[in-house]
């Protein structure tokens, strides 16, 4: 009997995209960051990524002082490998975005492969009662924002994290990403075996259908051959819909209130273990195995938790 195939779960736990007054449920504090992705690591999560946000009023930062407490109780409290940011938010400079990274030197950190508009606007429709007024300016400021991410950007970063032996999860929100990617997987600044992070249902990216999934997996292969390791993450509704048809096509999953803050149709998630447990549930019927940290580490040819600098 062959041995069932293991599955990388992601929990991206708080992000930058939805803000603190559209769920009570959305991590803020470094402590209530920390203890969400330290339930999500029970839950199954081998990888979290991890943002920061100012706990005075929620907004997303990239000062590696809201970083700091994060990372040392979770490196006390899980082994799950340690995902930092540097998209940040759209709403940040490069210089900004790459900080944490730069400074704590983490196993693993995500890499945006483009620039892109980045509309998140329409959710001024669902929400309009905010605690801070920042939650609304950065809502309809993004009508006219364009999330920079340079090819001279894109090779900063991966020279960064290259020297300290980070290695990348490729955000890849877009056919032209991949072709981005390629780029730098010939140039040899983006190395084997790529983790790619493929991001359907943002608006001003790739969307969210069947076919988009299958095109994005088709050129992938096509352009990246083998070396590579395929993850699904969705927006919104779609977050579980397209993690388990992925998932079915042989690609790992990310779920976390970061991407999608329900659980089912109009209903908030209480947690980001809660989407864990949901998709671990998924996975393990359609019998895979949910990937150990240490088992993620070794398909992503990560340094090890000892090689960090936190």
């Amino acid at each position: 009997m062959t041995s069932k195939r293991k599955v990388i779960i992601t929990s991206a736990v708080t992000g930058a995209i939805h803000t603190p007054s559209m769920s009570p449920h959305l991590p803020v504090t470094a402590e209530e960051i920390a203890d969400a992705a330290i339930g999500a690591a029970a839950a199954g999560a081998a990888v979290v990524h991890m943002h920061a946000r100012d706990p005075k009023n929620g907004r997303p930062s990239q000062d590696p002082k809201h970083f700091e407490p994060i990372l040392a109780k979770l490196k006390a409290n899980t082994d799950a490998v340690i995902n930092i940011t540097t998209g940040g938010s759209p709403h940040m400079s490069v210089e900004e975005r790459m900080l944490p990274v730069a400074t704590f030197k983490p196993e693993l950190a995500s890499l945006n492969m483009g620039s892109m508009n980045f509309g998140l606007y329409p959710m001024l429709d669902r929400f309009s009662q905010f605690e801070h007024e920042w939650e609304r300016e950065g809502l309809e400021k993004s009508r006219d924002l364009v999330f920079k991410n340079t090819f001279a950007d894109i090779e900063t970063i991966l020279t960064i994290g290259n020297g300290n032996g980070t290695r990348f999860e490729f955000e890849c929100y877009d056919i032209s990403h991949l072709n981005n990617l390629a780029h730098f997987h010939g140039r040899g600044l983006a190395r084997g075996p790529l983790f790619v992070q493929s991001v359907f249902g943002l608006l001003g990216g790739i969307g969210a259908h069947p076919e988009d999934l299958m095109h994005m997996r088709r050129t992938a292969d096509r352009l990246l051959g083998a070396d590579y390791q395929w993850s699904i993450l969705g927006a919104g509704r779609n977050q579980m819909p397209l993690a388990t048809i992925g998932a079915a096509m042989g690609s790992h999953v990310r779920v976390g209130l970061e991407d999608s803050l329900w659980i089912g149709p109009g209903q908030l998630a209480a947690s980001n273990a809660e989407q864990v447990t949901r998709i671990r549930t998924i996975l393990e019927a359609l019998n895979f195995e949910v990937a150990t940290p240490d088992e993620a580490r070794e398909m992503l040819d990560l340094k090890g938790r000892e090689n960090v600098g936190f």
